[in-house]
């Protein structure tokens, strides 16, 4: 007998926030680095706007993860309590509901009844919020705090590559340090984000690799031009 398949649509949650979380750290903090150093800057002043960025995305990536989040779990919440509601006021109403949807899987009118009425009187209210509203209990899944934490670390995971480049390149190549510093890290977490997700790794690291290397490659030649300009 061969052995289960193995899936991984279960991490895509928490994948898509660290990936996206530190590939946002290198990109933003990257382009900025290369952008200030193609003016002209200094190290001092490159590194204060890389610390300066980092900083500010950092806990921007936080603010936006908290606000979004937190409203998901508003929802959530009020979804459930709506449901608590109408099982407390109409319980008929709710088990026709909830055999409707085994009979639209698949299920035959009888055995869904059946299923649906199993359900409820083991947990009515969690067998409602996981098939009629998607959610995987009658908790609200959304945890505010935690995304805004892991959006945050993540985007400071990310913004240390470029940001450790820029101070030890030399002053001179820094643009093009960090420029291949941050293409090898998005690569990297291309391939890796892949990888965790049991996806193909090559073309998820060319896409990573080349918006990141557009994103720069823009900022770059708004940073050479306002460098010459003053």
């Amino acid at each position: 007998m061969p052995p289960p398949a193995a899936h991984f649509v279960n991490r895509a949650a928490w994948l898509r926030a660290a990936v996206l979380g530190a590939n946002d750290g290198v990109i933003s903090t990257a382009s900025l680095i290369v952008g200030v150093a193609s003016a002209g800057a200094s190290r001092g002043e490159i590194l204060t706007a890389a610390l300066a960025g980092w900083a500010a995305g950092a806990m921007a990536m936080a603010a936006g993860e908290y606000v979004s989040v937190s409203s998901q779990a508003d929802s959530e919440i009020a979804d459930i309590e709506r449901e608590r509601h109408s099982l407390e006021d109409a319980p008929e109403i709710e088990t026709v509901e909830l055999t409707e949807i085994y009979e639209d899987r698949g299920l035959e009118p009888t055995l869904a009844r059946k299923v649906a009425e199993q359900f409820m009187a083991r947990d009515a209210l969690g067998a409602h919020a996981r098939d009629e509203l998607g959610l995987p209990s009658a908790e609200p899944a959304a945890k505010p705090l935690q995304a805004a934490f892991a959006s945050a670390v993540s985007f400071s995971l990310g913004a240390a590559a470029p940001t450790l480049a820029a101070l030890l390149a030399p002053l001179r190549a820094t643009d093009g340090v960090v420029f291949l510093t941050a293409l090898a890290a998005l690569a990297s977490l291309g391939a890796l984000g892949a990888w965790l997700g049991g996806a193909r790794i090559v073309k998820p690291t060319l896409r990573v690799a080349f918006w990141g290397a557009l994103a720069m490659a823009v900022t770059a030649g708004v940073g050479a031009v306002i460098g010459k300009a003053t």
